[in-house]
């Protein structure tokens, strides 16, 4: 029963962050402002998520100080393979360009890494693996956005750039079940993946995503952004009592 959650809530966030794609060959314009907006929503998810969530059953699993250990591996470990390897979450607009193979090997593997946080967050409890998977989803989204956006700038067909997009999505998936299928040899060690994991949505959010929205928002006050913001904290928040209840 659990893989079947795990399947099919992994399998909606990557259909989700595809539709963003293919939305975004049809309406181009609205597609970026939406994006913008839901990075904000993003930012909130995935910070709420870590220290609301992820950190908490993370403790419960596990007395002591090592899951801030590991989470602060995650992140750093996030840091070095974004500032040495450039494979996840490449910066698009800020003068570089990168290759067609990059972009994919980078989102492929982030979003292996998302499944397998997906998996992680399900094998602990359905509440949490739900949690996981909104926060997973709403940066995914804007993601696979930029993602095309780039393929597209590459002189990517249309047609090969969506296909290639899906086929990173897919990775998901793989990463997803192959947390389930190693489960057994997880099971004493569930806490480090989601301090891990933790580590990993605070890291996209206040190294990827908020400073993103101050820069949009420069010289300007961008009230929306902020209640935004809030909305994807609160949603988090919301949806853990929810779902626990």
């Amino acid at each position: 029963m659990i893989l079947v959650y795990i399947i099919l809530f992994t399998l909606i966030g990557s259909i989700l962050s595809l539709f963003g794609s293919l939305f975004l060959l049809l309406k181009q314009k609205i597609t970026e402002d939406f994006s913008q907006k839901l990075i904000s929503f993003a930012a909130g998810a995935l910070i709420a998520t870590a220290f609301l969530d992820l950190l908490p059953e993370a403790a419960e699993l596990k007395e002591g100080p090592q899951i801030f250990l590991f989470s602060l591996l995650g992140f750093v470990s996030f840091f070095f393979a974004e500032k040495y390897i450039r494979l996840f979450h490449y910066h698009h607009g800020h003068g570089e360009k990168p290759s067609t193979l990059l972009v994919l090997a980078g989102d492929g593997i982030h979003n292996f890494v998302d499944g397998v946080a997906i998996a992680v967050a399900f094998l602990v409890s359905i509440p949490l693996g739900i949690v996981t998977t909104i926060a997973v989803a709403s940066h995914e989204i804007p993601q696979e956005i930029a993602d095309m956006g780039v393929l597209l700038a590459n002189g990517l067909p249309k047609a090969r750039a969506l296909i290639f997009n899906f086929l990173s999505a897919i990775t998901a998936l793989i990463g997803a079940i192959a947390a389930f299928l190693l489960a057994g040899k997880l099971e004493g060690y569930l806490y480090i993946f989601l301090a891990v994991a933790a580590g990993h949505f605070i890291y996209i959010a206040a190294s990827d995503l908020i400073p993103e929205l101050h820069e949009k928002s420069r010289g300007k006050r961008d009230i929306g952004s902020i209640l935004i913001f809030v909305l994807g904290i609160l949603t988090i928040y919301l949806s853990s009592l929810i779902f626990e209840g």
